[in-house]
């Protein structure tokens, strides 16, 4: 089948030209922005041939090409009617994409992703301690103190770092976000939690009847006060004069949103807060476990409805309450049967490219990722998808009999055991872990999965055919050593923040977080793909690897800005030789994540590829090896 072939029932598959708003496209992927998700044939699209995988991400409809490919594609499917757009003109849409509920809990993501690393830490602070605790080691009162600190700051001024992010999310300046959030927390106010002991300290009286505590702790408010200022902000700077703004507005939102903050917004919404907590607690409670089984079970529906963010706000709320987080372990459990599913197909499939596909997918799941897994293995096949529901709902309901509560959140299933260290409670998490992949697993690899047809087979016969017929018999791959094309610090590329990349789906490799702005050949080689928005570079070397260089993540909406090729398709080039130059300050100013990706696309051609360096690379390190 040829591209234009192809091309037409990608159209056809999506919904017919009616149903596409505009199509655009990066360095692997085709990004399609729909008006009707229903009217897509996902199944269709991801059996065609050179389709390598499609997701929804950002709400786009992301179909995986491959490098190269991807460029021809997106040619024949403008050619045949298609509308294009600019990157920033489909992430604009992107973000209007779903119902007023989807786009809300997107927004709750937005906010408070930013956030999780800082809980995770403090989860794996009170890990250690309770670890140390465990093995009957009494700390010195200083010591002591100091753990206090790297335990509890956190919850303490959790309102200020809220209304910090929301600030920023919503278009205000964050660092008035922040100063209002810590006004809430201000030691000039009783301490909440002090008051709630009932002990000695009281709420305080203002004007005499309006009661007022800190709200440490918060989040509800602290999220609403951080939308009402913002939007605030917003106002006030439209009809402040340019030349007294920087004095005015700070002073007039700052004035207002504390008082609104402090005596109007946070003790009603603390209310609401507490209610929501005791409904909370009350489902994790039902008896029999029936609260982790329907999580457990549902969870990953969540994921895939792409509203799964509201379980953050739920999960800080309970730390912040009780330092203790039972969704933790249920949603390990509904991760972990996820996993266990995508090894079952990759163990019992005979196709070499779902092998490729479904083990990285499922190390990725047990790394806290379960996208690839889901999107690109799972739910493809519908039925491992639905037996994973099965496994994850009788996991979660053994977590809740377990009474399993982690110390933090944003981490599960391998890395998520330190979460359980310092509690008393490492066996039982483990025994948990283990009963959802072995459900995960037996379920799938029993009744899940079946390979529909000898697909290495008729792909190798098909191969053999066209070398035959057209006389393009391909060299002899060699063994070869890859050097960096990057200089900086050396990431595992499953800790990627890409699906598609972390996942393995384009291949194997490594990634690098770079520390200088450059981009150098890794191998004598030809340039395949040179992006005019110098974003990305392909290459096949004189030894038989193609290899992607990528600079950074979702960088391809920048349109260029920041980067400057120094090749084009077609040009030979030596081991480091500059391809391109590109400056890191403006994608972080765009709010993108500078890791760069290199990639041996056909990695299946290879027995074995593997990173060969950690640390910090300098040019002409070796970073790869390839070996038939």
């Amino acid at each position: 089948m040829n591209n234009q072939e192809i091309a037409k029932k990608v159209i056809a598959a999506l919904g017919g030209r009616e149903n596409v708003n505009s199509v655009a496209h990066c360095a692997t992927r085709l990004r399609v922005m729909v008006k009707d998700e229903g009217k897509i044939n996902k199944e269709a699209i991801e059996n065609l041939d050179k389709v390598q995988g499609a997701f929804f991400n950002s709400g786009q409809y992301q179909i995986i090409f491959g490098t190269g490919t991807v460029n021809k594609m997106y040619d024949e499917v403008v050619a045949l009617g298609l509308p294009t757009s600019s990157k920033d003109d489909m992430k604009a849409e992107a973000a209007k994409q779903g119902n007023w509920f989807q786009r809300a809990i997107r927004t709750f993501g937005d906010v408070f992703v930013p956030i999780i690393p800082v809980i995770v830490a403090t989860g794996l602070f009170m890990g250690v301690r309770g670890l140390l605790t465990a093995l009957g080691m009494t700390l010195p009162a200083d010591v002591t103190t100091y753990t206090q600190i790297l335990t509890d700051t956190a919850f303490i001024i959790l309102p200020g770092l809220v209304v910090w992010s929301t600030f920023r999310v919503f278009g205000g300046n964050p660092a008035v976000g922040i100063v209002l959030g810590m006004m809430l927390v201000s030691g000039s106010l009783p301490n909440a939690w002090a008051v709630a002991s009932g002990g000695e300290v009281t709420a305080m009286n203002f004007f005499g009847f309006i009661p007022v505590v800190g709200l440490q702790g918060s989040v509800l408010p602290a999220f609403i006060i951080g939308v009402v200022g913002a939007k605030f902000e917003k106002a006030v700077r439209k009809v402040v004069p340019d030349v007294i703004d920087l004095l005015v507005t700070p002073f007039v939102t700052l004035l207002v949103m504390s008082i609104l903050g402090l005596f109007v917004i946070g003790p009603v919404f603390h209310v609401v807060e507490n209610y929501i907590l005791i409904a909370t607690k009350a489902i994790l409670s039902l008896p029999f476990g029936l609260g982790g089984f329907l999580i457990g079970g549902v969870h990953q529906l969540i994921v895939v409805s792409g509203v799964h963010h509201i379980f953050n706000l739920l999960e800080v709320q309970l730390l912040a309450a009780d330092h203790a987080n039972p969704f933790n372990a249920i949603i390990t459990a509904a991760m972990t049967a996820q996993g266990a599913a995508t090894v079952a197909v990759g163990v019992k499939t005979k196709n070499p490219k779902l092998k490729t596909l479904a083990f990285p997918a499922a190390l990725s799941a047990f790394l806290g990722i379960t996208e690839p897994a889901i999107f690109g293995v799972n739910l493809r096949f519908r039925k491992p998808f639905f037996l994973s529901l099965i496994a994850g709902a009788i996991g979660g309901g053994l977590a809740s009999i377990l009474g399993l509560a982690g110390t933090g959140n944003g981490i599960t299933i391998i890395p998520g055991t330190m979460l359980y260290i310092g509690n008393g409670q490492l066996a039982q998490y483990l025994l948990m872990v283990a009963v959802s992949f072995v459900l995960g697993f037996a379920l799938t690899y029993m009744f899940g999965y079946e390979d529909e047809k000898e697909v290495a087979t008729e792909v190798e016969t098909e191969r053999l055919v066209q070398e035959e017929t057209t006389g393009n018999i391909p060299a002899a791959l060699q063994n070869e050593t890859l050097v960096t094309p990057i200089v900086g610090d050396v990431v595992a590329l499953a800790d990627v923040n890409d699906p598609v990349f972390s996942s393995g789906a384009m291949g194997q490799g490594i990634a690098v977080k770079p520390s200088q702005g450059v981009v150098y050949a890794p191998a004598d080689a030809e340039v395949s793909i040179a992006f005019p928005t110098g974003h990305a570079f392909g290459l096949k070397t004189t030894d038989g690897a193609e290899v992607l260089i990528h600079v950074g993540i979702d960088t391809v909406s920048m349109d260029g800005e920041g980067f400057e090729a120094k090749v084009a398709q077609g040009d030979k080039v030596k081991a480091g030789d500059v391809l391109g130059t590109f400056d890191s300050n403006k994608i972080a100013a765009a709010g993108l994540d500078d890791t760069t990706m290199v990639i041996v696309t056909n990695t299946a051609d290879y027995a074995s590829v593997a990173p060969v360096a950690t640390g910090s690379v300098a040019k002409g390190d070796a970073v790869i090896e390839v070996k038939i």
